[in-house]
């Protein structure tokens, strides 16, 4: 450490400290740290009341004070603590994210990590902080600790000043709300990722990683700018918020993280969090079938009303629908067809969601649709749903996986579109332990994993790659049958939703205005509106850029395919490759737009995206390799294009580029462009 760093650390810091917060009088060191180019740090130190707290500062400005840092269990409260270890260790972790798929595979950031014990009455906790050049984490570590039930977290975040933020309401089953942009003083509770700019220009993403025997954490407001975490709660009626602890002498706390950056994009572009995972991809794990792949799907037809998921004449998981999917996949280059409602039990919804995994419907022949579909070479994601009900779920998981396996299926989309038995709630330690339960065992059988009602994404994609998606966002369905979703809440998924693993939001409708379905008396009632009186509420090429902005390995054209036969602009989705190398958002604002450029082998995926507005955008192609010329196919906004007056409009441009050119475009308010260099 420099002269210039120990007289930082010795003598200016502590008076920063003891200025911030008149309760923290006399306090003691725990562990400090800067990042590695200096530009971040983090110090941990007891307070004269015994608790733990800790002042994060970036570029000499102090960024956010996290304070009572603890649990209080059955056993006694856990936030007061009697002294500091003499011992410290120290790593630095150089984390690599996994190569088998990513958004930067490759991508090496190197971040401190200092631990130390602290003594309690009884028993101790190891205090873990992580400090990177774009953020802070820290976690607990628990020995001995005589307890059965966590009942609570005592810990809050304290903001230095006001700000704008973004983020949807606490809520312990369901993340599928619009996002909302609000002061930060005016937010009451929020779930994680919760991203805000503070006044001071400094840009920041509270979240968690690897939630495991642990609830899902969010934020309640306890003062003006400060924050107490609140668990998901367990549905003992004996304690508000017990959490039931499967080994009481041991457990690690999640992983509590703070993303830090000077722009909206130092957020997108942070690998923060995957750094602090490292892979523990077992051997034994087969990874043969695990990769990134394009699909389409029998799924669009049931939410519009055109299709039900029960057998019946609307039955649309029969088996001639499956073979035209399955044809359509093969003569346009996807590699995947999703099957959803082949199974029995969907005419048990509502009557306690017994399904069949290993039965088809009477009308679909599944041993021969998969036989069909490796004839062709196209994958078949089987559906999974529910209802729920996890518990005859599980139960079965090594009868299910065997016979899909049999099947020669390796990708699965599982679903929880309904309440747990025993009023559990889906982001309950029950929820949180289940979720990874199935992910663990379906990665014993190499089966990838799609989940849709899921825990948030926490970073366990790392440990286990066949967790390769997940919804955990108000996606497109709610186009389908109820007021809608903004081009302002799609903007804003990249910076909030997305900071968190990859999304499933199902992009790529064509027909914007359901001019298929249109007069057709057929098409039923379901939820909250006749599927005839909504829309989806951006342009064409809107919903094109989605595939490049909103990152998945796995990626949906989620329209009927009908909507797709003989579109030039399908040309795109034909051409991309979500396999992808390298991704840098080059600019963008929450709830405003964004454009992103991702790199999949020797081929350049360009999205740009913008909410209600209309947008000039300049796109400078620095990216690309000097010294050599391209080709780019530009799909782009119509002159008259306009998402609510007239979103199918749209034009195609060719065009010889250089890492010299900077592409002008227009965005239509709503609108969108795709771009496919090559």
């Amino acid at each position: 450490m420099n002269k210039k760093k120990l007289l930082i650390l010795f003598f200016i810091l502590p008076c920063m400290a003891l200025a911030q917060k008149p309760d923290r009088g006399l306090w003691k060191s725990v562990v400090s740290d800067y990042s590695p180019d200096s530009s971040i740090f983090a110090s941990a130190y007891l307070t004269h009341r015994k608790t733990l707290a800790l002042d994060i500062y970036v570029d000499g400005k102090h960024f956010l004070n996290i304070d009572s840092i603890g649990l209080v269990t059955d056993a006694g409260n856990y936030h007061s603590f009697r002294k500091v270890s003499k011992k410290r260790a120290s790593a630095i972790l150089e984390a690599q994210t996994p190569l088998l798929w990513g958004e930067r595979k490759g991508a090496i950031q190197t971040c401190n990590l200092q631990s130390r014990s602290l003594s309690l009455k009884r028993g101790s906790l190891c205090f873990n902080l992580y400090v990177a050049n774009n953020g802070v984490a820290y976690s607990f570590s628990t020995y001995r600790l005589p307890m059965e039930r966590i009942c609570r977290e005592t810990t809050r975040y304290n903001m230095p000043c006001d700000g704008s933020s973004w983020s949807i309401p606490a809520n312990f089953e369901s993340y599928e709300f619009l996002y909302r942009e609000q002061p930060i003083s005016r937010i009451q509770d929020a779930n994680t990722p919760f991203t805000f700019r503070l006044d001071n220009g400094l840009w920041g993403s509270i979240h968690e990683g690897e939630i495991d025997n642990f609830p899902e954490m969010t934020l309640v407001r306890d003062g003006d700018l400060s924050f107490r975490t609140w668990l998901s709660p367990s549905a003992d009626k004996e304690h508000d918020f017990a959490i039931p602890i499967a080994n009481s002498t041991w457990h690690h706390s999640p992983i509590r993280t703070i993303t830090i950056g000077r722009k909206a994009t130092d957020l997108t572009n942070s690998t923060f969090v995957p750094s602090l995972f490292r892979s523990r991809v077992h051997d034994s794990i087969p990874l043969d079938h695990i990769r990134p792949l394009k699909y389409i799907g029998i799924w669009w037809g049931m939410h519009l009303g055109i299709n039900d998921w029960t057998p019946g004449p609307r039955h649309g998981a029969t088996t001639e629908n499956a073979i035209r999917y399955i044809d359509f996949a093969a003569a346009n280059n996807i590699d995947a067809v999703l099957l959803e409602g082949w199974n029995k039990g969907w005419e048990t919804w509502g009557k306690g969601q017994h399904f069949s995994y290993t039965e088809a419907a009477e009308d679909m022949d599944i041993d021969s649709v998969c036989r069909y579909a490796r004839s062709k070479g196209v994958e078949i994601i089987i559906h999974h749903e529910t209802g729920g009900n996890w518990k005859e779920y599980e139960s079965q998981l090594d009868s299910i996986f065997s016979w899909c396996i049999a099947h020669d299926i390796h990708a699965i989309k599982t679903g929880y579109a309904g309440g747990f038995p025993d009023q559990e709630l889906h982001h309950s330690i029950v929820g949180v332990n289940h979720y990874n339960t199935v992910m663990r065992k379906a990665a014993e059988y190499g089966i990838m994993i799609d989940v849709h009602e899921p825990i948030k994404p926490s970073g366990w994609n790392l440990s286990y790659p066949n967790l390769m998606t997940g919804e955990g966002v108000r996606g497109q369905e709610w186009n389908a049958w109820s007021e809608g979703n903004t081009p302002s809440h799609i903007c804003t998924l990249p910076f909030t939703r997305g900071l968190a693993g990859p999304t499933d939001y199902t992009p790529g409708i064509f027909d914007i205005n359901y001019e298929r379905i249109k007069g057709d008396t057929n098409v039923r009632k379901w939820n909250m509106k006749d599927a005839r009186e909504c829309r989806v509420h951006t342009t064409l090429c809107h919903q094109m850029a989605l595939w490049v902005v909103l990152y998945s390995p796995w990626q949906m054209a989620a329209d009927l395919i009908e909507n797709y036969e003989g579109h030039p602009c399908f040309r795109f989705f034909r051409d991309f490759d979500p396999d992808c190398d390298w991704s840098e958002m080059i600019d963008g604002y929450p709830g405003q737009y964004a454009v992103v450029v991702r790199k999949a082998k020797q081929q350049y995926f360009v999205g740009a995206i913008t909410n209600e507005k209309e947008r000039d955008i300049e796109i400078p192609l620095e990216f690309l390799e000097p010294g050599r010329s391209y080709r780019c196919t530009i799909y782009q906004d119509g002159e008259d294009a306009h998402s609510e007056t007239n979103p199918t409009s749209f034009q195609i441009k060719e065009k010889e580029i250089t890492r010299e050119t900077t592409l002008k475009v227009r965005l239509a308010p709503g609108g969108g462009c795709a771009i496919h260099i090559r």
